[in-house]
């Protein structure tokens, strides 16, 4: 497995948010992870990207033991977390965002084909490279984000809510482009409010309630549960949609 997560717990000082933790997610997988609000799925996420620490657990990236690591070297391990919210730099350029992408030496090198690359995933971003991040639309800066994780040249894509709040039709398009970069050969962990969306593109999902992992499996067999079917896609016994 690329990643091992293993009985991972993580607290605010004495609040504990998730415990007892466990997931993977193998080279070129896309894993999803679904739950309700402040079930602590985005904490697990920073937690990944070194962002928080954990307790107590495993955490091992391509065998390294990411809880021995730095949080400002966790990305040259080749791993980048798409934030819930974006957190672009709103006065600098797209251009400029893309850039604090890639700091590292090995990406730095490699500035100008992977931006390339990100341009080719979203076009309408070369159009716009020179613009306030600030002024675009919000699908826009979340290609922006999608694309500032990528210019870190990532094995591991760690996704944060990324259709929060954007249109429909925009929730559309980003699935698809998280389609292609997963084709691409990028492994994708993929925490998501949009229950029906992360089953589809996964191989594989993680239920998380109240900081524990309570299911997990292929969606098909998730779908199947029934306590699933009613909490998270709106499903009654018998196919029907609740009122």
């Amino acid at each position: 497995m690329l990643l091992e997560v293993r009985h991972l717990a993580i607290a605010y000082g004495d609040a504990p948010a998730v415990w007892d933790a466990s997931l993977a997610v193998a080279a070129g997988e896309v894993v999803s992870v679904i739950g309700p609000n402040g079930a602590g799925k985005s904490t697990l996420v920073n937690t990944i990207a070194g962002l928080l620490r954990a307790r107590s657990g495993e955490l091992r990236f391509g065998g390294v033991d990411l809880r021995a690591v730095a949080p400002h070297l966790v990305c040259r391990q080749g791993i980048a977390l798409v934030p819930e919210g974006r957190r672009l730099f709103a006065r600098m350029s797209v251009e400029e965002n893309l850039e604090m992408g890639c700091y590292r030496g090995e990406a730095r090198r490699a500035r100008g084909t992977t931006l390339d690359r990100v341009y080719r995933l979203f076009p309408i971003l070369r159009e716009r490279r020179r613009q306030l991040a600030g002024s675009l639309s919000g699908g826009q800066q979340q290609m922006v984000a999608i694309g500032r994780a990528l210019m870190a040249q990532p094995r591991l894509l760690l996704l944060d809510e990324p259709s929060l709040g954007l249109a429909p039709a925009v929730v559309d398009h980003m699935f698809e482009i998280i389609r292609a970069i997963n084709d691409e050969g990028v492994a994708i962990l993929l925490v998501e409010q949009n229950v029906v969306r992360a089953l589809e593109i996964a191989a594989r999902a993680y239920v998380l309630e109240e900081g524990r992992v309570v299911a997990d499996g292929p969606p098909a067999i998730l779908r199947q549960q029934s306590r699933i079917r009613e909490a998270y896609l709106g499903l009654r016994e018998g196919g029907d949609v609740n009122p």
